[in-house]
């Protein structure tokens, strides 16, 4: 009998999902299957639930969420031979939208179901993992605001990326990484391990997933014109054409902030403030196994 374990997180994306337990139960065999199935009440509580639930030695737990509750899920599930599933009803869905698994919720159960697994790479940044992506830059300060709207819309994003944007001052930061030792007071440095960030946008259209390989981009401080140019860039999915933004392919990242103390920094598309003006940033090969 095949254990799956469900983690739900009632309030992703607009919180209207309606994926219930009595739907997953339905979708499943009782003589083929075993199906638990927990809700988040708080953020890290995914976390706290997997925990528990890799206890009872499931052979699959599945992250219904956004990238945030995935983030969670996966994060404790590095070191393990359980696999992970994803229902994406989050905002963004960026991790999701890259493994081709869709939002309707009978297509992405059929794909638990049939237990075709793929392995992909995990970031590392300091002692905290991402699957997506993670940025000092400006997607933090648009991640903060972001979540302190309250509405996980595309509309929501736009207006906390504009308010940003005449906001945000970029800070003295070193980056060293192969043979190059960069300083840089970047509007943007953005660490990618998938190739969509969300809502169908990407900064690193080109990244992939298991390849061994991190995609940075580096973009410098910027004249008001030139956000602008950018923006139209970034919703164009064109981020190529922007000549100020310099993509590198790198395994290992240090980053130093010297004139902070701690760095907000965006994990996933969610906002963390890590203890530390010195960031180490890896990638761990092949480290967890999806159903895909």
């Amino acid at each position: 009998m095949t254990y799956i374990h469900f983690i739900i997180n009632p309030i992703s994306g607009s919180g209207k999902h309606n994926l219930a337990a009595s739907f997953i139960k339905q979708q499943f065999p009782a003589d083929t299957y075993k199906i638990e199935v927990d809700y988040t009440k708080h953020k890290k509580h995914a976390a706290e639930l997997t925990k528990a639930a890799i206890s009872q030695n499931p052979d699959c737990i599945v992250a219904c969420g956004g990238d945030g509750t995935i983030n969670e899920v996966a994060s404790c599930l590095i070191g393990t031979s359980i696999t992970l599933g994803i229902v994406p009803v989050g905002s963004g869905n960026g991790l999701a939208s890259n493994l081709s698994i869709p939002r309707d919720f009978k297509k992405a159960v059929e794909i638990i179901k049939n237990g075709k697994t793929a392995a992909i790479d995990a970031g590392k940044i300091n002692e905290q993992y991402f699957f997506s992506n993670t940025g000092i830059g400006i997607d933090a300060l648009i991640i903060k605001k972001y979540e302190r709207s309250g509405n996980r819309t595309l509309s929501s994003y736009v207006k906390a990326a504009l308010s940003s944007s005449m906001e945000f001052k970029a800070q003295e930061t070193i980056l060293s990484f192969d043979e190059n030792k960069i300083k840089v007071k970047p509007f943007m440095a953005f660490i990618s391990n998938s190739n969509e960030m969300g809502y169908n946008m990407s900064l690193t259209p080109t990244a992939s997933l298991s390849d061994g390989l991190l995609d940075m981009v580096i973009i410098p401080e910027l004249s008001f014109t030139e956000k602008l140019i950018l923006g139209y860039y970034v919703l164009r999915n064109s981020i190529e054409k922007f000549k100020k933004a310099k993509h590198y392919l790198v395994r290992n990242v240090k980053i130093e902030m010297p004139q902070k103390i701690f760095t907000d920094i965006q994990i996933d598309g969610e906002q963390h403030n890590i203890k530390s003006n010195i960031i180490d940033v890896s990638i761990l090969s092949g480290a967890l196994k999806v159903l895909v």
